[in-house]
């Protein structure tokens, strides 16, 4: 039953949880990010590695799905990493004209490096909360993510970025039974993911995912 007292509690809610996502993205992942690569990337180009290094993705069509931007934006993030030798550019064997992009051994070493430095301050932050009580806030955001999701009007149209989070889950396609932007491209044929210039109509653009 809404009310008052409910649009206070809800408006609480939202308020807490920004607070959260900007002191863990905006102040504890900056931080790490800095103390490992220093000031050769940001966190929109760690999500770039992170997403070839636990997904699919193959190509800079892929990385604007993921993004929610346009190609043109996407191959600006990806030169610029291929620049600092994180990334390296390959010609795609189905299509000439297209190129496949993979993690450089320094790519991926200083992935590890983030992930370790990030695990060990996660661990010191959370170490005297009791697990039970981090399943249900878990179980509770999901909820609630998910009910958000529900009344969007057009949820194939937007991606969550669960790839470099929740990994083989996309909460999109739990609640909405329909894949996200990301998922679609990505389950296309190879060839054709290759061969397609995907640009991301313009009310696909919502920034979703930490800020970043």
């Amino acid at each position: 039953m809404g009310g008052p007292n409910t649009e206070l509690l809800i408006s609480d809610l939202l308020g807490s949880a920004h607070l959260f996502i900007s002191a863990v993205s905006g102040v504890m992942e900056e931080k790490v990010l800095s103390e490992t690569a220093g000031k050769q990337l940001t966190l929109s180009q760690l999500k770039v590695l992170k997403l070839l290094q636990l997904t699919d993705a193959r190509n800079v069509g892929d990385v604007a799905a993921f993004l929610g931007v346009s190609n043109a934006a996407a191959s600006k993030t990806v030169d610029r990493l291929v620049r600092r030798k994180y990334l390296k550019r390959t010609e795609a064997p189905s299509d000439r004209r297209s190129s496949e992009l993979t993690l450089t051994a320094p790519g991926r070493k200083m992935l590890i490096q983030y992930d370790a430095v990030k695990t060990r301050k996660l661990a010191r932050v959370f170490h005297d909360f009791d697990p039970e009580d981090l399943r249900r806030t878990t179980e509770l955001l999901e909820q609630l993510t998910k009910g958000v999701v529900t009344h969007s009007a057009n949820p194939e149209e937007i991606c969550l970025q669960c790839g470099i989070y929740l990994q083989k889950r996309c909460l999109v396609r739990e609640v909405a039974r329909t894949d996200c932007m990301y998922q679609r491209r990505i389950k296309r044929p190879k060839a054709t993911r290759n061969a397609t210039h995907t640009e991301i109509p313009a009310r696909s653009r919502p920034r979703v995912g930490p800020p970043g």
